[in-house]
């Protein structure tokens, strides 16, 4: 099976469509898709819904996607680095499902496992139990959580062997591994493809069955908050 494209727009190609379910990988600025977030930009694709930790900031990362108004609903932990994004939430625009941040990982986690639910405490008697099953375990409530199989994963790595198992580099590891587990369909990009068998297997972070495209490109890697000392 070929995993091994050219660029994102081929990657990308035949598995767009409007109203679809994207799982974007990344943390903030860190460990993000930038050229399939590109790509997703140039093709038009719209009314999608993107579930992801927060959605980038002003003109970079998934906030390209809200400039152009592509993306409907956003499910996401953290959303507070981008003006866009609450101007469109409180005019009516855009809609939001919040997520705990371990929660929202874990429902990825969840799918990629073929798990369509889980009970969690986080959550209990707030709003986000606002119409979720509740049960007693040990005397103990816990709300249900459903998993999020999504018709798309859209991931960063550090480094792939042309099977598509996956090295992240440090922190920007992140969401990633949930993400590329719970699509339909994985599209990766990367920093390098390496040969089939040059990496250590104890040293994969995902293993290649959840990869089924696989891009290599230069990044920008912009760093989301800069903060320096003086000398």
């Amino acid at each position: 099976m070929k995993k091994v494209y050219g660029n994102a727009a081929e990657a990308l190609d035949g598995l767009l469509s409007d109203g679809m379910l994207i799982a974007a990988g990344g943390f903030g600025l860190c460990g993000i898709p930038e050229l399939l977030i590109d790509a997703l930009v140039e093709s038009g694709v719209k009314d999608i819904t993107i579930a992801s930790n927060n959605c980038g900031v002003d003109g970079f990362g998934l906030g390209k996607l809200l400039d152009t108004k592509q993306i409907k609903k956003m499910m996401s932990s953290y959303v507070g680095e981008n003006a866009e994004f609450m101007r469109q939430y409180l005019s009516g625009e855009l809609e939001l499902e919040f997520n705990p941040q371990g929660t929202l990982a874990e429902r990825m986690r969840a799918a990629g496992h073929g798990i369509p639910g889980f009970y969690t405490k986080t959550g209990v008697g707030t709003v986000i139990a606002e119409g979720k099953e509740v049960k007693v375990f040990n005397g103990e409530e816990y709300i249900l959580e459903e998993g999020i199989f999504a018709d798309l994963s859209i991931v960063k790595a550090w480094k792939a062997d042309e099977t598509g198992n996956l090295v992240f580099r440090k922190t920007a590891r992140n969401f990633n591994p949930p993400a590329a587990m719970c699509g339909k369909v994985c599209v990766v990009e990367v920093e390098e493809i390496v040969p089939t068998g040059s990496l250590d297997p104890d040293a994969i972070h995902l293993p290649g069955i959840y990869v089924h495209r696989i891009i290599q490109g230069d990044h920008e890697k912009r760093i989301e908050q800069r903060t320096i000392r003086e000398g």
